[in-house]
């Protein structure tokens, strides 16, 4: 499945042939454009870029929809408003601030490392709104197609030509306006402009699409591979033992050999360290600490790891050991309960306040088995039901998580259902990478579409179907 969606992404490239007769640009990032494009200042395209406003509380006399950057679909170039933000809004303010269909949003502070500040969106909703103070509006120039402006924003996004605009003060970054729509660009004619805006459209789409099926995919996987699990952990390998009611409602019958305890009873629970705090006249060292960010659904993220300064007195404290089980504090409902291993990755790891660390007791419970029960769907269901929930976010704290009531076999069958377990999700697990993969690409390819469609590497004015 995944060759045959690098070969057909492969034809698909191909199909598309360059413009007859090509200038230089001027402009190194940009190299070789169309002879008949024209190269211009991006603030050339816009009739000006207004700053929002973020006004005051809701009082339902003159509330507005308030855009946010939340609200910036960074996939799609839009803005999406299933959650829209209410402000109150001075109407000698709104009169000026008013978005327009087709307005070009512009995100002025925010961002970070891997996602920076700069993106932009077309707000295309027929609801009164305003951005926010966070984001500036931008109008289209006449002869200027918006959703062309759009991708093309996209493509300099992309290219991170946006971060050499980008001031950081106090954690925050801003991005200069006024020295990013300095950037020059190479521009078609208006007409032009829409017959490629008109493809992106339709080829992003189709891409579009074809993530979808496969984010399906995995979500039909990951349910799976849940089921499996959580028939193992909850009702072991013997289907013909004797059963016994649990004792606890959604738990349902366990075998009647097992026990039923809570957490607390079979493990300690390390809380960590609060970030922020200053000391003065201490003995201090520098430690590798993970973040929540670090702990994902199913997986470790160690490709970015922080530093942070604690005295010594307080490392044993803080410290990770082989073995521990980690488990964010909050998050989206479909990750809170997630367990993973400590397998002591870094040496002399820290983690911060928002993650548990839950250190079994041998005696009486591996360090496998609890991550399986706890990210399995009764052990998901439990942490759900007893969190402290906001939209679509949950929370919960020691005392829950110490009282989670846990199905407890054996040693030796804890040991037989994590080998059993691993076994045969071992195949779910390798396809899922596949996907996971498969998706990055055709991601990739829709950038480079876009990319090569804007600066002109590619001729699409005749082009109607490209991806069968």
């Amino acid at each position: 499945m995944t060759e045959g969606t690098d070969q057909h992404e492969g034809a698909r490239s191909r199909r598309f042939r360059p413009y007859p007769e090509y200038k230089d640009s001027g402009v190194e990032w940009l190299g070789e454009i169309p002879v008949h494009w024209e190269m211009n200042r991006l603030r050339a395209t816009l009739n000006g870029c207004q700053n929002g406003v973020w006004g005051d509380e809701a009082d339902e006399v003159h509330d507005l929809i308030c855009v946010r950057v939340a609200d910036f679909n960074r996939l799609q170039f839009r803005v999406r408003l299933d959650q829209p933000t209410i402000r109150s809004i001075d109407p000698r303010i709104a009169k000026s601030r008013r978005l327009e269909d087709e307005d070009l949003l512009l995100e002025k502070s925010g961002g970070g490392d891997k996602q920076p500040v700069g993106a932009v969106v077309m707000y295309d909703h027929g609801e009164p709104a305003v951005c926010s103070n966070f984001v500036a509006r931008m109008t289209s120039a006449d002869g200027y197609h918006p959703r062309y402006l759009t991708y093309l924003h996209a493509a300099l996004y992309a290219a991170r030509i946006n971060v050499r605009s980008i001031k950081q003060s106090t954690g925050i970054q801003n991005l200069d306006s006024e020295s990013y729509l300095n950037e020059s660009v190479a521009l078609p004619t208006g007409g032009e402009q829409r017959a490629i805006a008109d493809f992106l459209d339709r080829e992003t789409a189709k891409i579009d699409a074809l993530v979808a099926r496969k984010e399906r995919l995995i979500e039909l996987l990951q349910e799976k591979r849940t089921a499996l699990i959580t028939r193992a952990v909850t009702r072991g390998l013997d289907p013909n033992v004797p059963m016994k009611d649990s004792g606890v409602e959604w738990l349902g019958e366990i075998p009647a050999h097992w026990e039923v305890r809570p957490l607390k009873s079979t493990c300690g629970l390390q809380t960590g360290l609060t970030l922020g705090k200053r000391y003065e006249g201490e003995a201090m060292t520098t430690r590798p600490y993970l973040r929540v960010a670090n702990v994902q659904d199913g997986y470790l993220a160690l490709d970015d790891i922080a530093e942070v300064d604690v005295p010594l007195r307080d490392v044993r404290r803080y410290e990770l050991r082989a073995g521990d089980v980690l488990m964010t504090e909050g998050g989206d409902f479909d990750k809170l309960g997630r367990g993973h291993v400590w397998e002591a990755q870094l040496a002399q790891c820290l983690h911060q306040n928002h993650i548990f660390a839950v250190r079994p007791r041998r005696s009486a419970l591996t360090s496998e088995f609890l991550a399986l029960a706890m990210s399995c769907a009764y052990g998901r269901a439990y942490f759900t039901a007893t969190s402290k929930q906001s939209t679509n976010l949950a929370s919960t704290n020691s005392t829950k998580l110490r009282n989670f009531p846990i199905p407890l076999p054996g040693l030796d069958d804890q040991v037989e259902i994590t080998r059993w377990t691993n076994r045969e999700s071992t195949g779910i697990d390798a396809l899922l990478i596949r996907i996971r993969e498969a998706i990055g690409r055709l991601r990739e390819f829709r950038a480079s579409l876009i990319s090569a469609a804007v600066t002109g590497k590619i001729d699409v004015r005749e082009v109607r179907e490209a991806m069968p």
